[in-house]
């Protein structure tokens, strides 16, 4: 091999993670969500390593339907196959240990001859059961709520106000656009205790502690100036009120957000902060809590304030 070669190679096996998928996949054909189980990597990660190694001729690949499996070729080249052994042979890691654990417990899972909960264990939330979903677990939790008199700021068509309208003793839907106010009154004929006013979340239409709770759902981006609109929803608020918000995390995709009518490029937890303590809030919680699976994989702030 050239020096060039060797270095490559040495540098492709030099990364932890890429000797943890060569130790699964030398003794098992396994999927990406599967490699993702069982190291607790990011699904990302672990694609682009998996690139890496086909890449260098580590791992041949087959589909079945949607799923594509991968697994250490048979015929490696000869330099690289002799490093490879070197490696394995030589690495002993309780990391290495836990990914074979997970492994045979992800392979009972596969045949049916285990649990389907061990097999996905500490990652249960990454994978599909039936009548398991985010949707009707959102929905059973929402039994737990007892709340008063609600304004969703940008409410858009009222998805949200159908949700909790069981639960909440009034709900008034803002939003500046008379055609998604329409939609929304269309989708809750039937809850005559939801309201809907057309109004700018920057100037809020509403006297001063009207409300016991101020949504605030992916509308921050849509503000032009945030700050104004957190001290509107501070001063409708009740003294001990809550608000509620999710925002994006600041990121450089504008030219994607902009599709959405997004107006600001997100923002980072210790500024939004400052803005709620300014705007007369109490900070409970203000952290990034998601990241999108979907590219380009937006990061979500969630936020819970109380009025001071």
């Amino acid at each position: 091999m050239l020096l060039a070669d060797t270095t490559d190679l040495l540098r492709l096996l030099g990364d932890p993670n890429r000797v943890r998928l060569l130790a699964l996949l030398e003794t098992e054909e396994l999927t990406v969500a599967e490699l993702t189980a069982i190291t607790r990597l990011s699904q990302s990660r672990v694609s682009t390593h998996l690139l890496r190694l086909r890449d260098a001729g580590f791992l041949t690949d087959r589909k079945d339907g949607r799923a594509t499996y991968y697994r250490l070729r048979n015929s490696i080249p000869a330099a690289a196959r002799q490093c490879w052994k070197l490696v394995h042979a030589s690495t002993r890691d309780p990391l290495l240990r836990d990914d074979a654990a997970r492994l045979r417990q992800t392979m009972r899972g596969r045949d049916g001859s285990g649990p389907w909960a061990d097999a996905v264990a500490g990652q249960m939330e990454r994978h599909y059961s039936p009548g398991r979903t985010w949707e009707a677990a959102l929905r059973g939790l929402l039994g737990l709520l007892r709340l008063g008199s609600v304004l969703d700021v940008a409410s858009g068509d009222s998805a949200l106000a159908e949700l909790i309208a069981p639960r909440s003793a009034a709900i008034t839907c803002l939003d500046r656009s008379t055609t998604v106010l329409q939609a929304g009154r269309r989708r809750l004929v039937d809850q005559p205790h939801v309201a809907f006013r057309r109004g700018d979340m920057h100037a809020l239409p509403f006297p001063d502690a009207c409300f016991d709770h101020v949504l605030m759902m992916a509308c921050l981006t849509h503000a032009a100036e945030p700050e104004r609109a957190l001290e509107e929803a501070a001063r409708v608020l009740v003294p001990d009120g809550d608000l509620v918000a999710v925002t994006l995390r600041r990121h450089e995709h504008l030219d994607h957000a902009a599709r959405y009518d997004h107006v600001h490029p997100g923002f980072e937890p210790d500024g939004l902060r400052l803005m709620l303590l300014d705007a007369g809030l109490t900070p409970v919680s203000c952290s990034v809590t998601s990241r999108e699976r979907r590219k380009p994989h937006f990061e979500i702030i969630t936020i819970h304030a109380t009025r001071a």
